[in-house]
């Protein structure tokens, strides 16, 4: 940004936390210390080695369920592109002895390998000691007898006899949600599976309009609702407090997805890097992260897709004796913020949801490197060709992309769209890549002039 002078008051604005901003999503955060005010919240004991997730109660069932959520689609990979399972059962092994008790797994998730594998993983521990959560793929089908095919597959998969939760997943398109789950029978059938005790609790996970949200949560009692909420999202294009505050009006829990915004949030650029490390040396800025959504009193269980043990270890740590953000941590996050959102970043959490690109694009890979370099303010705009530091940033541009193969970079792209229907972030995919191949080739049209 050209002034990085900003006053507290408009800080405040991007996170909105004015006097009846965030503070008044629920009870008012400074009576959450210590977890005071936040029902259903038990702390661990902080003794190194024995740290225990904080666990919080579901408000419709009684059931205990941790804090920090195991997300199943980040697991660590191998070279070709398969899950790291001696690595990933580690992690799994050692988030379930510190108290993480709930595992979110999906239909698709790593190319329909993740329920497999958690099934597997699992199979170890007492079926009444974790929480399994699978979801039906809304994008995937088109009738009854598809719903019962695959909900038959994932039991079988994940190796039980019912689920704790199970989520209609990705809910964005109204017209889809009435020709399938309503017109299509599929809704009352997952409903006659709850009285059969197959499912325990029924929600939904969601990426559509407030509107949307809103008929949902009037024309039918749900368990649980799946959102994305983090610091960036809560005021902003996702609308992601009007959306919490819809889902708690109506006295149901929320579980948060992408607190960390697919890694966005872990690796800011570097003035809020700074900013939080000055605040806090010892803190990641995952951490800052993951208390930003804990402090919401409607929140009973936040998933973090966990690709690394040093992220499993992290979160530990973090919601192990949880402690709300007081005020002045809030507006340091404020101002980190104003820094993030001055980033022209492209808004791709690695969802993975618009691959595989038929044209062999890696779509998400492409965006990561793209908004590495912005983050570290590497991108060389061809405006700013006189520029002392120009051929560094040029250099970078062409080192960052040169990692990847060039069978699957942004050149490859031919406007198809599928990709942006899929997309439940509702990125223009197309004219992102569009405006790093014209990069791309301005300054390689530049270098052939010198």
């Amino acid at each position: 940004m050209k002034d990085d002078k900003i006053s507290r008051r408009d800080a405040l604005k991007y996170m909105g936390v004015t006097a009846l901003g965030l503070v008044a999503a629920g009870a008012g955060v400074d009576a959450l210390a210590g977890n005071n005010g936040i029902p259903g919240v038990s702390g661990g004991n902080d003794d190194g080695e024995g740290l225990q997730v904080d666990k919080r109660t579901d408000p419709k069932s009684g059931v205990v369920n941790s804090l920090l959520g195991f997300g199943c689609m980040r697991f660590p990979q191998t070279g070709d592109g398969k899950i790291d399972e001696p690595l990933a059962t580690k992690m799994i092994d050692y988030a379930y002895a510190h108290g993480v008790n709930y595992f979110d797994t999906a239909w698709m998730y790593h190319n329909g390998e993740s329920e497999t594998f958690i099934g597997k993983t699992l199979k170890k521990y007492p079926r009444e000691s974790f929480h399994l959560t699978t979801k039906m793929p809304s994008p995937n089908i088109k009738n009854l007898d598809d719903a019962k095919k695959i909900f038959a597959a994932q039991l079988q998969k994940c190796q039980v006899d019912y689920f704790d939760y199970y989520l209609l997943h990705t809910l964005y398109d109204e017209k889809m949600f009435h020709e399938v789950y309503e017109d299509g029978g599929v809704l009352d059938w997952l409903l006659e599976q709850k009285k059969a005790g197959v499912i325990r609790r029924l929600g939904f996970s969601f990426h559509g309009t407030v509107d949307f949200l809103k008929y949902l949560m009037e024309n039918q009692e749900w368990d649980v609702v799946q959102l994305q909420c983090n610091y960036y999202d809560w005021e902003g294009e996702e609308d992601s407090k009007e959306k919490y505050e819809i889902v708690t009006a109506h006295d149901t829990p929320v579980i948060v997805m992408e607190p960390i915004r697919g890694g966005m949030l872990a690796n800011p650029n570097p003035d809020a890097r700074d900013l939080m490390k000055k605040a806090e040396p010892k803190a990641s800025p995952s951490s800052w992260a993951l208390r930003y959504v804990a402090s919401l009193p409607n929140v009973m269980v936040i998933l973090s897709g966990m690709s690394a043990m040093e992220h499993v270890q992290d979160n530990i740590r973090t919601l192990s004796n949880f402690k709300p953000l007081t005020d002045s941590e809030r507006g340091i996050l404020a101002q980190a913020l104003v820094y993030i959102k001055g980033a022209p970043l492209i808004r791709c959490t690695g969802c993975h949801y618009c691959m595989p690109c038929p044209f062999g694009v890696d779509i998400p890979g492409n965006f990561a490197v793209y908004n590495d370099l912005v983050n570290e303010k590497l991108i060389p705009y061809l405006d700013q060709k006189g520029t002392a530091d120009y051929g560094r940033r040029k250099k970078a541009f062409f080192n960052y992309y040169s990692k990847m193969e060039d069978k699957t970079l942004y050149d490859r792209c031919v406007k198809f769209g599928r990709c942006m229907k899929l997309c439940p972030q509702h990125i223009r995919i197309p004219q992102e890549l569009q405006k790093i191949k014209t990069l791309s080739e301005g300054l390689e049209a530049t270098e052939a002039k010198v």
